[in-house]
């Protein structure tokens, strides 16, 4: 079997992407605890079925995806708390800052993404999490992450259900032309053959309407989801965007930090800067280019209403070779209590 996707099937990635960085970083197998170990040297090398497999650098498996790695290392740099903490995970993707998060003690993560299908079974699977997907951040308001927190955690049902229980009641119905019940027996409340007929057309037109989805519907929260929390207020939110500056993502996450909560957004300077200052590839090779994205988030953390804590460079390069920074603001705390 190819080497990245016995990785997966063996549970040790969560993805052949995950699984070929690992790779990279050094696995080899063996067939039996007296055999030698063989070195995987790529991706496509075949590893025998029940072979013994070890990572020689396992950090690339921590989190769902290298994400969660970026996450970890501006977590420990700024100090900011997750313990205890509801999240807003912005750009929730794969689920890597999710993972994260979740790992560090958050006690409940609101994922948003554009994208739909994305996030990882085993989150998604997770009561912690709720995961809003097709929403783009820049248009998020209190209300409409409500409303789309409420689409994600319900379900469709029939405004009007057929009701069994009222259906026109002729126990012996079937009996009487045939003479087999008595003469005295007191049919007063049959329901009659019109009625009858009239239920039978009722259902048929429902059933019509229904295969045409023009049945009307109420949403009802899934079962086991109706105690969820979705307050729009969060103590922190975390976000790795691309293809869109933060300049314009950040108005609208201000309302939904809670007094004296934290923002930690991951910087992507590509998308922060003109065409022409971009590279081949879309890589930004000028390091001169750095200090005037940090004074431009700086700016826009001020015209939103943040106090900037620090800028951080990532502990992890982004995949293209791009250096990419986390910003550290928080928003002012509650005035205090008379």
């Amino acid at each position: 079997m190819r080497a990245d996707v016995f990785l997966v099937e063996g549970g040790h990635a969560a993805t052949r992407s995950q699984a070929q960085r690992l790779i990279a970083a050094g696995v080899q197998w063996r067939l039996a605890p007296t055999l030698p170990w063989h070195a995987v040297a790529k991706n496509g090398d075949d590893i025998p079925a029940g072979a013994e497999v070890q990572l020689l650098d396992a950090a690339e498996a921590k989190y769902l995806s290298r994400g969660g790695l970026k996450l970890e290392g501006a977590l420990a740099a700024s100090g900011v708390r997750v313990a205890g903490r509801r999240c807003l995970d912005v750009g929730q993707s794969t689920g890597g800052f999710t993972d994260c998060l979740l790992q560090h003690g958050a006690v409940q993560v609101i994922g948003v993404d554009v994208g739909q299908a994305q996030l990882h079974e085993r989150l998604r699977a997770d009561a912690r999490v709720v995961a809003v997907e097709g929403v783009n951040a820049r248009h998020l308001t209190p209300d409409a992450l409500r409303e789309a927190c409420e689409d994600a955690l319900g379900e469709r049902v029939e405004a009007d259900p057929e009701d069994n229980q009222t259906q026109p009641h002729a126990p012996y119905a079937w009996m009487r032309n045939g003479g087999l019940i008595d003469d005295d027996y007191d049919d007063s409340d049959d329901a009659k053959e019109h009625e009858i007929e009239a239920f039978k057309a009722e259902r048929a037109a429902k059933a019509k309407a229904r295969a045409a989805g023009q049945v009307r519907t109420v949403r009802r929260r899934r079962k086991g989801t109706e105690k969820i929390d979705i307050t729009p207020s969060f103590g922190l939110i975390v976000g790795d965007l691309s293809f869109i500056s933060l300049t314009l993502v950040l108005p609208a996450l201000v309302p939904l930090l809670a007094p004296g909560g934290d923002l930690l957004m991951l910087v992507k300077p590509q998308f922060e800067l003109a065409p022409g200052q971009i590279g081949k590839g879309g890589v930004v090779r000028d390091a001169a280019l750095y200090p005037v994205v940090e004074q431009r988030l700086r700016q826009a953390c001020a015209d939103a209403g943040l106090q900037v804590i620090e800028w951080l460079p990532s502990p992890i390069e982004g995949g293209d070779g791009n250096r990419e920074f986390f910003i550290h603001a928080r928003a002012a705390a509650a005035p205090a209590a008379a």
